[in-house]
């Protein structure tokens, strides 16, 4: 599956094989700033920014997994001396 980007930029360079050497040179560049603008609007992100921003989903996931563990040994030796002391 294509990425947006190489949608857009084979998008692009149809649209400048078509359009080199017209009149229409305008129009693309009038396209080309819409497309821009549009895409600008969009919420998106880029690939290095979804890989770390992924990369740092792990790490915290791994991280709340240790933690879990430490909560729980730390809960079983509670009630363990606890019912040792009653």
């Amino acid at each position: 599956m294509k990425q947006p980007n190489d949608v857009f930029n084979d998008l692009q360079q149809k649209m400048s094989e078509l359009f080199k050497n017209s009149p229409a040179k305008d129009v693309e560049r009038n396209m080309k700033a819409m497309l821009s603008q549009g895409f600008s609007k969009l919420d998106l992100v880029t690939r290095e920014e979804f890989d770390t921003q992924t990369q740092v989903l792990v790490r915290t996931r791994a991280r709340l997994e240790e933690l879990e563990k430490r909560v729980a040994q730390l809960e079983q030796r509670l009630t363990s001396t606890g019912a040792a002391q009653d």
